[in-house]
């Protein structure tokens, strides 16, 4: 069987530790045909390093190489294009979060995808950890939680460095290290913690309950160190359904508790609630009336990696039977959150999410 056409826009330095990487482990059934990246030099690099028979400043000429499959892994700014641009030359794309900055923007792709018959996913790499998996096998086979009441999400990650200072993220490449825009630059970025963090959380979060949606929220976002984008994320949601949720989202010291992530997702509803907490390896299942799970987990059972949403999209692209467990739907109704968040903390008022 011919192997899948994989092309990658956006080489930056967590395409290069991660994306790539994971290409490669499936190259018997993947060829790496195209990549994208604007500086000649690093892209020459790339392409050389692991073997890209295209490599081209211009995203375009990577896409008329007819792929099966893309990564966009480009600027936030960037992705819609990029994305839409992926799935109408007829490729199966996964985006890097946060999806967009524009929640119609979000629900085009989602759309497009639909009606392309097109695989989409997100870079969610928590959403594929066995205990993730696990905590939703949980909800469904407990019957869900009836109405979602109350989501808490609190994140904590050595992300200080990252958008104070433009330096490098810790888990990326050295080598083909993030232009300092992509995190700093608000115009480009969309923002600081929220894009670049609670992106995560959210994602985990509408991953376990699929029901709820946005429907406006107050935030307070601080940039200490005089940082050009936020730092810190204070954020309280309404959903359609009534439901309350506060988010909490903090860059912490690189360093601190040997950069371990603090990630805490817990979902209360009217007849069962969730606990999903990675960096104490604690999944909690509890049903009104007594029925309960907490899972036996080791202490690497949180730790983060991206492997998942690439092997489900090259799987997926073959035609498997796998689960896409960082569907569009998600990304897209994070998005709604954070881009009302941001304006909220522009007009210290309740700001409705953007609906088309």
């Amino acid at each position: 069987m011919a192997k899948l056409r994989a092309g990658v826009i956006g080489a930056g330095s967590w395409a290069v530790a991660s994306h790539i990487p994971n290409l490669v482990r499936r190259s018997n059934e993947v060829e790496l045909v195209g990549v994208a990246r604007p500086d000649p030099e690093l892209l020459g690099w790339v392409a050389r390093e692991f073997g890209f028979r295209v490599a081209a400043t211009d995203y375009r000429e990577v896409l008329d190489q007819q792929l099966d499959i893309c990564i966009v892994s480009s600027p936030n700014r960037f992705h819609y294009e990029h994305a839409m641009a992926a799935m109408l030359s007829g490729a199966h794309v996964l985006v890097e979060k946060p999806f967009t900055l524009d929640p119609g923007e979000a629900w085009d792709l989602v759309e497009t995808a639909e009606r392309l018959d097109r695989h989409l996913l997100l870079a969610l790499g928590w959403n594929y950890r066995p205990m993730v998996r696990r905590a939703k096998e949980l909800v469904e086979e407990g019957g869900g939680f009836g109405d979602v009441e109350h989501i808490m999400i609190d994140m904590s990650s050595a992300a200080r460095e990252l958008l104070a200072a433009g330096a490098p993220y810790e888990a990326g490449s050295s080598v083909a290290a993030a232009r300092p825009e992509t995190y700093m630059d608000p115009n480009v970025s969309g923002g600081g913690y929220a894009q670049a963090q609670l992106s995560h959380a959210l994602g985990l979060a509408f991953w376990l309950a699929e029901d709820v949606r946005a429907l406006e929220a107050f935030s307070f976002m601080s940039a200490p160190l005089q940082a050009p984008v936020e730092l810190h994320d204070a954020i309280s949601v309404r959903f359609s359904n009534g439901g309350l949720a506060t988010i909490s989202g903090s860059s912490c010291h690189l360093g601190y508790d040997g950069n371990k992530h603090v990630l805490s997702v817990r979902i209360i509803g009217s007849e069962a609630m969730v606990s999903v907490d990675v960096g104490r390896e604690l999944v909690y299942w509890y049903r009104g009336g007594g029925d309960a799970v907490r899972l036996d987990l080791d202490e690497h059972a949180g730790d983060y990696d991206c492997d998942g949403p690439v092997h489900a999209l090259v799987d997926l692209a073959l035609g498997q039977d796998v689960r896409n467990c960082s569907p569009g739907q998600v990304g897209a109704r994070a998005v709604e959150v954070t881009e009302a968040a941001y304006r909220s903390t522009l007009t210290g008022e309740v700001a409705r999410v953007a609906r088309r």
